[in-house]
């Protein structure tokens, strides 16, 4: 069996909210290994492709990649891209879904990089915070009606919706299905009875349409199958400590638990595509109530190489395919 590593990476404005951050993605791409990579916002800054910067930055230091200019999500491949698109364009930065097919020695793979719309971020709505703006509420929003009614005006369900209909194209021609991203949701199997007075959920259990639109297409939340226990196994990835940022830039509803799990990686189960491990990188501590919070939880941490360049915690999943196979051509 072959091992096929894919790391999801939201990159923070490209690393520049942090001193050293750009080099601090180069440092984690290289430690983790990856064949694939998914990363949120791309910006392409100064009028530079960050794709070539990336690329020819990974080469320095003995590491071959490929990747393609983009806009806000972007793609990184050990393997030659066969083709690239913009699945679902930047549209008044409602966020954007970029794919790639790659050949993976034999296999056929259709990978997605996915942002999902940050406005109308709903998980705030409970925690007592306007979903689009950040300011304070008199009180939280505890109706759930209400929260997913201020939920569909984002543009997240269009876009997931998208990347569902072609991926179900690839599916038919036995192609392979990973995608990652941040998708500035939780998931619903995060939001239930065992974490109902966790977390400033207020009591409530929320059927997230976005992870359960995709559950129901057949695709798999790779954290959840491996650690099922929302209550040992939170996996919160944003607001992650960053000890280079002063905790005021970290926090967007500074009084409340807005903790959450909003970046994912999902795949489509095969006997060609399983999953064996995945873990969290980045700091093993939260922001919680405008602190600092070593998380107790039993999640895997992989601790950063050295400065960490984000506000995000990523995802490194580990998976196993057959090395002999004839996949359909694209």
């Amino acid at each position: 069996m072959k091992q096929l590593k894919v790391l999801q990476f939201n990159i923070w404005q490209e690393g520049t909210e942090v001193k050293g951050g750009y080099d601090a993605i180069i440092d984690e791409i290289v430690r983790s290994d990856a064949d694939l990579i998914v990363l949120s916002e791309v910006r392409n800054y100064w009028f530079r492709n960050l794709h070539t910067r990336l690329v020819n930055s990974l080469k320095e230091k003995g590491y071959q990649y490929y990747g393609e200019k983009s806009e806000d999500t972007g793609l990184l491949s050990r393997y030659p891209i066969i083709e690239q698109t913009s699945l679902y364009p930047v549209s008044f930065n409602h966020g954007s879904i970029t794919k790639a097919k790659i050949k993976v020695d034999g296999h056929t793979v259709a990978f997605y990089s996915a942002h999902l719309d940050w406005k109308n971020c709903s998980l705030y709505l409970p925690r007592g915070y306007n979903s689009s703006n950040w300011r304070q509420l008199d009180a939280p929003v505890v109706n759930i009606e209400d929260i997913l009614k201020d939920n569909k005006k984002s543009k997240r369900d269009e876009a997931i919706q998208a990347f569902i209909t072609d991926a179900n194209k690839e599916r038919s021609k036995g192609n392979l299905v990973i995608l990652g991203g941040d998708f500035n949701e939780p998931s619903h199997l995060d939001w239930v009875s065992t974490t109902r007075n966790l977390y400033d959920h207020q009591g409530l259990v929320i059927q997230w349409p976005t992870t359960l639109s995709l559950e129901a297409a057949g695709f798999q939340d790779a954290y959840r199958e491996q650690y099922p226990d929302p209550v040992s196994h939170p996996g919160f990835t944003f607001p992650s400590d960053n000890p280079a940022v002063k905790v005021s830039k970290l926090a967007w509803a500074p009084k409340a638990d807005e903790r959450d799990r909003i970046d994912f990686i999902f795949y489509d189960p095969s006997q060609n595509l399983s999953l064996k491990d995945i873990v969290i990188i980045g700091p093993s501590s939260s922001i919680l109530r405008n602190q600092r919070v070593e998380e107790v939880s039993d999640d895997p941490f992989v601790a950063p190489v050295n400065i960490w360049p984000t506000d995000h915690k990523a995802l490194l999943a580990t998976f196993a395919m057959p090395e002999d196979i004839t996949a359909e051509k694209p």
